[in-house]
């Protein structure tokens, strides 16, 4: 064989895993994209096959992908199995959270759909660029997550965003109308939840933090304010009634994942939720998006009103409504941390019902 017709072939098949892999994923995270900001009409199935080659595996079984700058992002995907025949649910937390503080909730959710599950850059298994200088913004995390479904190929999703997870749903959805960076979404979000958030920044309004970016705080102030930002999440009559299951809380932030939790990070994160703007960028949003509001009236965090105010930016939204019938809740007086109340098959079942059922078409101004 000749040897130079076998260095040619190798060179080829080099040059098209690195195009492959390295520089198209690169581009279309930074890619400013206009031309068709909606994502192309979908075929009848709900994904691509799931890429793992650019994973790494944790020895927990967590995956990490590396975004371009370097730093990664851990993500679980519960209920693969269902892949090929629900639409996936993508659940986005918030300020301070870790991917596995809804506990039950994905669980009972991978039964019906594909869930993901992840941390954001810095926080939990993920971790910052190797710098570790980067300014933490909305933008910036609503690109981690734009990244990482486009390493998946998920042809469409449905998103549920809590609190800083909502903000940064919003952010996704709005980058193809970025004034300077205009992005395409490779996917077609199909519905969208909205929960305990906002569409526009509010002073005095958050989790009641503290902590300063390159300010280190010690461990017994940590640990005092991580028992302040859950006792605000919840409500007093729910802390009285549930006062073992408050301590758990307590305890498994202090004594598993304190270190997780970069005091430093969450201090970005919360400057980050001061300074966001898209919200004249909502008039822009696809129609056939249907979008579930779901604001508990005990919220002490993000305050009831906040709602309402993604309301005015998005009309044809609808909000979680009271009742016994499976895609309704007991009641609206929950606090910020929902998932905390009702049993986990409640809200399964408002997430359920309201990606599966028929609806009409979208409210008009």
């Amino acid at each position: 064989m000749d040897p130079s017709k076998t260095n040619s072939r190798g060179y080829k098949g080099l040059t098209q895993f690195m195009g492959k892999w390295v520089y198209e994923p690169v581009q279309r995270y930074f890619s400013p994209e206009s031309s068709n900001p909606v994502a192309e009409k979908q075929s009848s199935s709900f994904m691509q096959p799931m890429t793992q080659s650019a994973d790494n595996r944790t020895e927990n079984g967590v995956l990490n992908v590396v975004l371009p700058d370097g730093a990664t992002l851990a993500y679980e995907v519960l209920g693969s199995h269902n892949l090929a025949k629900a639409t996936p649910v993508v659940m986005i937390c918030g300020m301070t959270a870790l991917r596995e503080d809804s506990e039950q909730l994905p669980k009972v959710l991978a039964r019906s759909h594909p869930v993901l599950i992840y941390d954001h850059r810095g926080m939990g298994g993920s971790s910052l660029s190797p710098k570790g200088d980067e300014e933490i913004t909305i933008e910036l995390m609503a690109r981690d997550l734009l990244f990482l479904l486009t390493h998946l190929k998920w042809r469409q999703v449905a998103l549920c965003g809590h609190s800083m997870g909502g903000v940064i749903a919003q952010q996704l959805l709005v980058l193809p109308y970025h004034p300077t960076k205009p992005t395409r979404l490779p996917f077609r979000t199909t519905h969208l939840f909205l929960i305990g958030t906002r569409c526009k920044v509010h002073l005095g309004v958050g989790l009641p933090l503290t902590a300063v970016p390159g300010k280190p705080r010690s461990v017994e102030e940590r640990r005092e304010g991580a028992r302040k930002v859950i006792a605000a999440s919840l409500d007093p009559t729910w802390i009285e009634a549930n006062s073992s299951r408050f301590e758990h809380l307590f305890g498994r932030v202090v004594n598993n994942s304190l270190s997780n939790r970069p005091a430093d990070v969450i201090a970005k994160q919360g400057v980050a939720l001061r300074r966001f703007d898209f919200e004249r960028l909502l008039d822009y949003l696809p129609r056939d998006i249907q979008v579930l509001i779901i604001h508990g009236q005990l919220d002490q965090v993000i305050p009831f009103s906040c709602g309402q105010d993604i309301m005015k930016r998005i009309p044809w939204a609808r909000v979680i409504e009271e009742g016994s019938q499976p895609g309704k809740v007991p009641t609206l007086k929950f606090g910020h941390l929902w998932y905390e109340y009702f049993d986990p098959q409640i809200w399964c079942d408002v997430l359920h019902e309201f990606v599966v059922r028929p609806t009409g078409p979208p409210a008009k101004d």
